[in-house]
């Protein structure tokens, strides 16, 4: 049996839109719906049986959704069309401006539309409020991100 996944909110979401935690964080609310599961310390994530094939067979090991280009198209790609625009639906999220587009915080914002579009597809509502984890501040390089979070390729 999975865990009991982090419980998504707007505050959760608009914070990793804010860059405030981790890439790493980011991509493990992405792999407990995904159905990968945490090895040992949790530092390697595994498909596990309710992974979709689509993503077992291309990442049996959980992919960084942030950090790895492929990994970020094929989040991109399994949002459904009737969902792609729930950023600014529901966190009326108006995208970054010039200065900010950088392809972590792209991906980030990827991120959160799936995170979006799964609860959509469960006809669950997002929640206002929620745990968080410790907050960081937001990087003084977005390109590279927080101590600990991997390349961008």
């Amino acid at each position: 049996m999975s865990p009991t996944p982090w419980p998504l909110s707007r505050l959760l979401l608009d914070r990793i839109l804010e860059d405030r935690m981790s890439d790493r964080f980011v991509a493990e609310r992405v792999w407990e719906r995904l159905g990968y599961q945490p090895q040992g310390e949790g530092l390697i994530w595994l498909a596990g049986p309710e992974t979709p094939s689509t993503w077992r067979e291309v990442f049996p090991q959980a992919p960084e959704v942030i950090s790895i280009r492929p990994a970020s198209v094929q989040l991109t790609r399994s949002i459904p069309r009737e969902h792609k625009q729930l950023l600014k639906e529901q966190l009326k999220f108006a995208g970054y401006r010039i200065g900010e587009l950088y392809p972590r915080r792209t991906r980030r914002a990827t991120a959160v539309n799936w995170l979006l579009a799964w609860l959509a597809a469960r006809e669950q509502l997002l929640a206002e409020d929620g745990p968080l984890p410790p907050l960081l501040d937001p990087p003084l390089n977005p390109v590279s991100g927080h101590p600990g979070d991997l390349p961008v390729s």
